[in-house]
């Protein structure tokens, strides 16, 4: 059985949700094989033995002091010592220039912001905000698969997770840009938007900058804060916290919606959660037509009265 290579999203050696999805749907092509860059590999090595990573294959140090075109010459290396069946990455900004990069090296095809693929390698789009389903396959060469986070169900299966360092020439224009410095951002009690169990969002029915309403919910519930783009373009609260087509996908089993109409930009990025509850005064929002349960009314007057019977039961 072919490998399929999976290029590991982790942080100080925890291996992100999104790699677990990968590896899941490298298991339908062939055997996953786990392209570990950075450290920690040692760290992470469990969680890709649990999602049935066949091999892990530990690059060397170096690769990781530049940007992102010596990632690209390792996975074209594999790619070709291997004879690789394909090659899954998640689709960030940063690795779908790798995909780009890795395409044209080995002449292959690339797609991006993949929501499922098939054992043949077809794979699905949602695209014009989830209004239409197109699927595409590549014809030529390895294909190349950049697959949205919170699109597949991570299912554990049992994997060798058998490591083997590996080596790669850097060319010299490869290191025209090095990363010079690394800055770790400041991580509050809240977990990260896209691996969170629950979400809670505010959009425009917040009415101000003031997100104390939608922070208080989520810290009772343990939750990640969410913002609709209405809120983000007005500044309200910061980019990286936009749940929607053009933000961030999530799929958590719990997402909790405060005065967010529904707009088909930001269900874009939210419908595959498992259970959606959705308060908004307006009873005729298309965020109803989605939501398992729904209350017509002030977000200002539901959600803190849902926080304190929250707290109440802890």
């Amino acid at each position: 059985m072919a490998e399929v290579l999976v290029l590991v999203d982790h942080v100080d050696g925890q291996v992100k949700k999104v790699t677990t999805e990968l590896l899941t749907a490298a298991r339908r092509i062939g055997e996953p094989a786990a392209v570990w860059v950075g450290e920690g590999a040692e760290s992470g090595k469990a969680t890709l033995a649990e999602f049935g990573a066949e091999k892990v294959y530990v690059a060397p140090a170096e690769v990781n002091d530049y940007v992102v075109a010596p990632k690209a010459e390792l996975l074209t290396k594999l790619a070709q010592d291997k004879g690789a069946a394909a090659i899954l990455v998640s689709a960030t900004a940063e690795n779908k220039e790798i995909a780009g990069r890795t395409a044209v090296k080995l002449g292959s095809g690339v797609l991006t912001d993949v929501v499922d693929v098939t054992a043949e390698l077809v794979t699905e789009h949602s695209i014009f905000g989830g209004a239409t389903v197109t699927h595409a396959r590549v014809r030529t060469g390895v294909p190349i698969v950049a697959v949205r986070p919170n699109s597949v169900v991570p299912e554990a299966a049992a994997g060798a997770a058998a490591e083997e360092a590996v080596s790669v020439d850097i060319s010299d224009a490869a290191k025209g840009a090095k990363v010079v410095e690394r800055v770790v951002q400041e991580k509050g009690a809240r977990p990260e938007l896209t691996e969170a169990a629950i979400v809670v969002s505010g959009g425009r029915g917040v009415g101000s900058d003031d997100f104390t309403v939608v922070e208080n919910l989520a810290d009772s519930l343990g939750a990640a804060v969410g913002a609709s783009r209405a809120v983000v373009d007005s500044g309200w609260y910061p980019n990286q916290f936009q749940v929607g087509q053009t933000g961030k996908t999530v799929s958590p089993n719990l997402y909790v919606a405060l005065g967010i109409s529904g707009a088909i930009q930001h269900r874009a990025g939210m419908q595959t959660s498992k259970n959606i509850l959705a308060v908004n005064k307006d009873p005729e929002a298309p965020i109803f037509e989605l939501a398992d349960f729904g209350v017509v009314g002030d977000l200002h007057t539901v959600a803190p009265q849902l926080t304190e019977e929250i707290n109440k039961r802890k």
